[in-house]
């Protein structure tokens, strides 16, 4: 005769039911599945945490390079506006050395201080002209262009309706701005 026990066991192999060596086992071999899922788990948590602090890191640094840019920026434009004149300023000395040159002479003729203003007029509109200022002259028959013209009043002529009559006051733009409209006299519809 056989083992009660040995009976027990051949009966739930004969049912289908694992013996407890078998569950033992299974129990292990989840176990050993579990620790290997958990060891993947946290070696990828661990990669993760790794990435995350390397991209804190990389946006932290980004964060002062754009801080750093805005500060050199905002240096430039204060510079800039400071010393925005600094080039025309420098183009009006000669003019100005001309003048007091001119006024030093006690006993200049008129003629010689006509010819002095003249080449003195010629020093500032070159200094303008090498600054961008340009000169707003229209001549006379010119259509009318409220742009760059300031009409001062309506006269009869024999020209065509809004154009150019006269220039009362020269104008001026910079960079093609207007700084200051020409005043002029414009014809009047017949």
């Amino acid at each position: 005769m056989s083992d009660p026990q040995q009976s027990a066991q051949n009966s739930q192999m004969l049912q289908g039911e694992p013996s407890p060596e078998e569950l033992e086992a299974a129990h292990a071999a989840n176990e050993a599945e579990a620790l290997d899922a958990l060891a993947v788990a946290q070696a990828e948590l661990a990669a993760l945490q790794a990435k995350n602090a390397e991209l804190a890191d990389q946006y932290l640094r980004a964060q002062a390079d754009v801080q750093n840019a805005r500060r050199r920026a905002d240096e430039e434009v204060s510079k800039a506006r400071k010393f925005a004149v600094e080039a025309f300023a420098e183009s009006l000395l000669p003019v100005t050395d001309s003048l007091e040159a001119g006024l030093a002479v006690k006993d200049a003729t008129p003629e010689q201080i006509r010819e002095g203003a003249e080449a003195t007029l010629r020093q500032l509109k070159s200094a303008l002209e090498r600054n961008k200022v340009i000169e707003v002259a229209p001549a006379p028959g010119t259509k009318f262009d409220p742009h760059q013209h300031q009409a001062i009043s309506m006269v009869p002529a024999d020209q065509e309706p809004n154009t150019v009559v006269s220039v009362l006051q020269k104008g001026y733009t910079i960079n093609d701005r207007v700084l200051r409209p020409a005043l002029v006299t414009v014809s009047a519809p017949k």
